[in-house]
């Protein structure tokens, strides 16, 4: 179970207030696929919902620190029906699109002839910032542009 300060517990509950369940804990309990799914969901999210069905508040708690506790995560609150649960997300690999990747690549493009015939194949070297038209050109990449924020008057 990860410890939290009074701080961090408070910040994380007003950032899952908007959150809908993604877990939903039935008659049955703690179940291995409630704790998979579970799992996963902290995996995937860091902040999850948990639903649970059983009205015993006292089982309610007893989920909420055994699940903590399996999982290595931190219990934020248990309100009502709900319980709240965070996990640091592990860091995700970046993978390289082999399209975007920077520096210059070999491009090899066929060009339709004549029914019956072997098409043409030309290779073409583009840059990291150029990309193929269907047509089978090379043209510059556009640049992304900042697009500019209105502030509202609340009028």
């Amino acid at each position: 179970m990860i410890e939290l300060t009074p701080a961090q517990r408070k910040e994380h509950r007003a950032a899952a207030h908007h959150l809908d369940p993604v877990v939903m804990i039935g008659n049955e309990g703690l179940s291995a696929a409630v704790k998979k799914e579970t799992d996963a969901a902290l995996r995937s999210h860091g902040l999850i919902k948990v639903r649970v069905l059983s009205d015993d508040r006292q089982a309610r708690q007893t989920m909420l620190e055994a699940l903590a506790d399996e999982l290595g995560a931190a219990p934020i609150q248990h309100i009502g029906k709900l319980l709240v649960l965070w996990r640091p997300m592990p860091p995700k690999e970046k993978k390289v699109d082999e399209e975007r990747r920077p520096g210059p690549r070999e491009v090899k493009v066929l060009k339709a002839t004549r029914p019956g015939q072997r098409p043409e194949v030309k290779v073409l070297k583009v840059l990291g910032n150029q990309r193929l038209t269907p047509g089978g050109k090379v043209k510059r990449a556009k640049k992304p542009t900042q697009r500019s924020v209105k502030k509202s008057t609340g009028r």
